[in-house]
């Protein structure tokens, strides 16, 4: 089978690769010495350290920092269409081993660098399939890996009946790349019914948001269940509601859900309606900056409290803002929370490191004289696994805390 991989070599500088040498994915430009050999952007190249020492293969792009995306460590540098396909075999294989067979109904099959894919994302919504291609190398092997995807999960069982390519990321410009979505393949209808922790959901695959749904916080809102039983719950930040329903659908006597987007609204009240949840989960349109000192000042107050807010930074530069951000909501959410209430706040940029989330936290409760007990800290699901030495595949942070006045 022929092997994809040219004969071209990029070599490191001394002292540098130590990301992929620590297990990582990435080489950027200023780590690269001299690059032999023809090759056109987009090619798999060989990799060797600073004295010729073999270190795998990697998709080459002069258009990204990220110069090289790591494919293979393996010394002989062979990548074949069928090692792409076991590759997605194993990505699979891995989630049918760490998830109940119920949740297999929707969740992430492949999460780039973390499944050894650079660049590919791949959701599973029933029996739809939502594709992100980030990178410039993945662009023509996407629809291989996607019919290798349809034919694996066919022989479990799993029949696939539309994919529906969602790159339309403005980061794909980094890569020389334009945005783009569409089908890939036959069309149909987009508007798929999931079910997620016994709850009913209608994903729009088109027009949601990233591939339609947010499936990493799948096991943070089933945790919140026995959190919210019978307590009165606000849901900040509600997308289409996820965490409100969980929390209804737990047994909470009265959930309310912000979000900006009328849209979002919208979806969210039809997927209460759809669970039989209305008569207990109440949505409204509103920014939640500004929606949370009015309830404190009408003297409102909740048993829970959920800050699910979206990524405050996507790069190292606006960091500082993003912490003023996180301060100020997690003060405004903590006000809210009634004495001996529960907070649930979480961080979905993985700039916001564990370290700098947790000390943000800290600094809201104490500017509000709030005392915090920690009742667990919790990252991504399963489904979404963190590689070591790959930073960017570690980015959901989420704590729950019980909140007592300073006394």
């Amino acid at each position: 089978m022929e092997n994809l991989v040219k004969e071209t070599i990029v070599t490191l500088k001394k002292g540098e690769g130590r990301t992929i040498k620590a297990g990582g994915a990435w080489i950027y430009d200023n780590e690269i010495d001299t690059i032999s050999g023809t090759f056109k952007n987009g090619d798999i190249v060989k990799v060797c350290d600073f004295d010729g020492f073999p270190m795998g293969a990697g998709f080459i792009n002069q258009n990204s920092k990220i110069r090289v995306r790591m494919l293979t460590r393996s010394k002989d540098s062979v990548v074949t269409k069928e090692f792409l396909y076991n590759r997605v075999k194993a990505a699979w294989e891995y989630r049918k081993q760490v998830m109940p067979e119920i949740d297999l109904n929707c969740c992430r099959v492949i999460f780039g660098e973390a499944d050894w894919l650079p660049g590919l994302t791949v959701d599973k919504y029933a029996d739809v399939l939502v594709v992100e291609c980030l990178a410039l190398g993945m662009e023509p092997l996407k629809e291989f890996l996607t019919d290798s995807l349809k034919e694996i999960l066919a022989k479990d069982g799993y029949t696939i009946r539309g994919v529906f390519e969602r790159s339309d990321a403005p980061v794909r410009k980094k890569e020389g790349l334009e945005p783009h979505k569409g089908f890939i393949g036959p069309e149909f209808d987009t508007n798929v019914e999931i079910v997620e922790n016994g709850i009913h959901y209608m994903v729009d695959v088109v027009n949601g948001q990233k591939t339609g749904f947010f499936l990493d916080q799948k096991y943070n809102r089933l945790a919140m269940h026995r959190i919210c039983r019978g307590k009165k719950v606000l849901d900040c930040f509600t997308h289409m509601g996820t965490f409100a329903l969980n929390a209804g659908i737990a047994g909470a006597a009265d959930v309310t859900g912000l979000d900006i987007s009328e849209f979002a609204v919208a979806q969210a009240t039809e997927n209460a309606r759809r669970n039989n949840l209305s008569d207990r989960v109440k949505f409204r349109a509103a920014n939640v900056l500004d929606e949370l000192p009015k309830l404190y000042e009408q003297g409102e107050s909740f048993d829970v409290v959920i800050l699910d807010p979206p990524a405050f930074t996507k790069s190292r530069e606006a960091t500082k803002n993003a912490i003023k951000g996180y301060r100020e909501i997690n003060m405004k959410g903590l006000k809210l929370v009634r004495d001996g209430g529960y907070l649930a706040t979480c961080s979905c940029s993985h700039f916001m490191t564990q370290e700098l989330f947790t000390e943000v936290i800290g600094q809201a409760a104490k500017a509000v004289h709030k005392r915090l007990r920690q009742v667990e800290f919790r990252t991504q699901a399963c489904d979404h696994p963190i590689l070591w030495a790959a930073d960017e595949s570690y980015y959901l942070k989420f704590y729950i805390f019980q909140v007592t006045e300073e006394k």
